[in-house]
């Protein structure tokens, strides 16, 4: 037994005595502070105090049509208890969008645009355009121009 030991012994004593030196107390960085970066999310505008307010809703990037058709269904429940509204009525849905030159986004409603009020559009145009450029509104044949107040 004392033979085997013998060897183990002088391993343990070569590797002990093979130059690291002890040092102080290694410093790091300071841990990383604040929210996490957020996911993807879609800019919806609805209203808060009667003007058009941002909120982001998680999940994977949408259409501007199907972000648009979220905007008609309105706040969720949660988004509701925070005070948060919509004037765009569910009818207003489905929407088709194209964009024109000069940074002009054509929104087709289901509906006539004359029937919304003007904060409907201030919202469809924040949240079609969000917040740059101009936005048409087009349906049932007529037409009425909107932007999203600054």
């Amino acid at each position: 037994m004392r033979r085997g030991l013998w060897p183990g012994v002088a391993a343990l004593l070569a590797l002990a005595g093979c130059g690291v030196q002890p040092s102080g107390v290694i410093v790091g960085a300071s841990p990383p502070s604040g929210a996490a970066a957020p996911g993807p999310a879609t800019t919806l505008y609805f209203l808060s105090a009667g003007r058009p307010f941002p909120v982001l809703r998680a999940g994977p990037p949408l259409s501007y049509a199907d972000t648009l058709a979220e905007l008609a269904a309105g706040p969720t429940e949660e988004e509701r208890a925070r005070g948060l509204g919509t004037e765009v009525p569910p009818e207003a849905a489905p929407f088709t969008v194209t964009a024109s030159g000069a940074g002009r986004v054509v929104v087709t409603l289901s509906m006539s645009p004359e029937r919304l009020s003007t904060v409907a559009t201030e919202q469809i145009a924040c949240t079609a355009a969000d917040r740059r450029g101009e936005v048409v509104l087009f349906g049932e044949g007529q037409g009425r121009s909107a932007r999203c107040p600054r």
